[in-house]
């Protein structure tokens, strides 16, 4: 069993915590995206994360990510 939560599980838990999502949504770029999500226990790598936001709708999506962090699901900085 893994003790760590996934990349799925966190996108799960952001849509029922509106102050963790506002601080993942303040995250300038997705290192920081993920050292705040491993604060709350979730390990996962960016590839994941990507892989994970690449299924959500663009409202889902908008929910989560800081719109400025685009090209769309692709969060790493131009």
């Amino acid at each position: 069993m893994m003790a760590h939560k996934n990349a799925a599980q966190l996108l799960k838990a952001v849509k029922q915590d509106h102050a963790f999502q506002e601080r993942l949504k303040a995250a300038s770029n997705p290192e920081a995206f993920i050292r705040i999500a491993q604060e709350r226990g979730y390990d996962f790598t960016s590839e994941e994360l990507e892989n994970e936001l690449s299924k959500l709708s663009d409202a889902e999506l908008a929910a989560i990510v800081n719109p400025g962090m685009s090209p769309r699901y692709h969060i790493h900085p131009r």
